[in-house]
C-alpha cells in the first residue's frame, strides 16, 4: 500500500470516505495515551461509534507481549474482560500489549472482524488486515500505509474552534506567544543537565525579545526542568498548564505565533506541524535516529528548523496525515466489504 507523497495535500481534493455509519468499532490499547490519541483520532475522523477497550498493562502477559497469548481472563469468552461481548465490525488497536488481543478477536472471528494496527506491530505484516507505520520504520507490505507523521486529536476543526473561541488564560497574554512542549526522559534517551540548561537559556532569549511562553509539560519531564520553565513563563507573564483545571493543549497550538518543541516526541512535532505555525525542533543529542528521519522530512517541508533561541519565518500549508490514514483505512475496509458480498 502506498505512502502519500505530498504530506501537505490539501484534504478537499480527497475522494470522500466510505460509509462507516453502520459499523461498529473498538478501539483496543493498554491505556498509553499516546496510542491512546492516534486510535481516537482515526475513528473520529471516520465518524465511527467506537468503545475503548484496554488490556492489561501489568503482569506476565504484558511482559511477553507481542508474541504471547492474552490473559485468560481477559478472554472472548468471558462476561466481563477487554473482549467481552458482540465483537466488533472493526477493531483499531495500538500498542505492543494490544496485538495478542488483536490476533485472539482475528482468530474468534475467523477474520471475520477486520482489524488494523497502528505502528509496527513487530510480528510481521500480516498481523492485522490494514497497518499503519511511520515512514522512518522499516516494515512494509501490501497492507501496510506509510505517512511522513503520526494521526493525533489535533484536527483542523479542533484548531479552528480553539481560535474562534481562545481559553481566556491564554488570550490574556499579551505578545509573540509561543507554544513550548516539552516532553521527558524515555528508553532512548534521558535529559543531561547540560540540556536542560540549554532549553532554558534558548527560552529566555525569546522572552528578552517580547515573546511570552505557553508552556506543556509531560509526566516524564524532569523536575528541575519542569521547575525552571515554570518559573520562567510565569514570572514574565506567560501560561504553564500545571494539571489544573482543563488542559489547554489545542489552544496553545492554535493561538500560538510558533512551537518549540523537544525533539523526543514525535507525536508532539506530528500535533505541532498540524498548526501551519512554524515548528522549532530543541534537538536532544541522543534522539531517536528514526525520528530524526522525520524531522528531516518536515524540515524538506519547510515546516521545521531547529530552535536556537530565535524565530524563524516558515511559511507552509499544515501537515495533518490524520485524514490521510484514516481515508486509507476506510478504502481497506470497503474492499474486503465488498469482496465478502461478491
Amino acid at each position: 500500500m502506498p505512502s502519500i507523497d505530498d504530506p501537505a495535500a490539501p484534504t478537499a481534493a480527497r475522494p470522500p470516505l466510505p460509509d462507516l455509519a453502520r459499523a461498529r468499532a473498538w478501539i483496543v490499547t493498554d491505556g498509553k495515551a499516546g496510542d491512546e490519541n492516534q486510535c481516537v483520532g482515526i475513528a473520529e475522523t471516520l465518524g465511527l461509534d467506537y468503545a475503548v477497550r484496554h488490556v492489561p498493562a501489568a503482569g506476565p502477559f504484558g511482559w511477553i507481549a507481542p508474541w504471547g497469548p492474552i490473559d485468560p481472563r481477559e478472554g472472548p469468552r468471558r462476561k466481563t474482560g477487554a473482549l467481552a461481548g458482540p465483537f466488533p465490525d472493526l477493531l483499531i488497536a495500538s500498542g505492543r500489549r494490544a496485538v495478542p488481543y488483536l490476533r485472539a478477536v482475528r482468530r474468534a472471528t475467523g477474520g471475520r472482524t477486520f482489524t488494523a494496527f497502528l505502528k509496527d506491530p513487530r510480528t510481521g505484516a500480516d498481523s492485522a488486515d490494514f497497518i499503519w507505520v511511520p515512514d522512518y520504520d522499516d516494515l512494509r507490505g501490501p497492507n501496510v500505509f506509510t505517512t511522513l507523521t503520526a494521526p493525533h486529536l489535533v484536527t483542523a476543526a479542533r484548531i479552528a474552534a480553539a481560535r474562534a473561541r481562545p481559553d481566556p488564560r491564554l488570550a490574556s497574554i499579551g505578545g509573540t506567544r509561543i507554544a513550548v512542549l516539552v516532553g521527558g526522559d524515555s528508553r532512548h534517551l534521558s535529559y543531561r543537565k547540560t540540556d536542560m540548561l540549554r532549553l532554558v537559556d534558548d527560552l529566555r532569549v525569546l522572552v528578552e525579545r517580547e515573546c511570552r511562553l505557553m508552556v506543556t509539560v509531560s509526566r516524564r519531564t524532569p523536575n528541575p526542568l519542569r521547575d525552571a520553565v515554570k518559573a520562567l513563563a510565569l514570572e514574565t507573564g506567560g501560561f504553564l498548564w500545571d494539571g489544573t483545571g482543563e488542559n489547554p493543549y489545542v489552544g496553545m497550538l492554535a493561538l500560538a505565533d510558533a512551537i518549540v518543541v523537544t525533539s523526543d516526541s514525535a507525536n508532539m512535532v506530528s500535533e505541532a506541524v498540524a498548526t501551519g505555525a512554524p515548528v522549532l525542533l530543541f534537538d536532544l543529542p541522543r534522539t531517536y535516529i528514526r525520528h530524526r528521519r522525520m524531522f528531516a522530512g518536515l524540515a524538506i517541508a519547510g515546516a521545521l528548523r531547529p530552535f536556537t533561541g530565535r524565530l524563524e519565518p516558515l511559511s507552509y500549508k499544515p501537515i495533518d496525515a490524520t485524514p490521510v490514514i484514516a481515508e486509507a483505512l476506510a478504502k481497506a475496509y470497503a474492499a474486503r466489504r465488498a469482496a465478502e458480498a461478491a
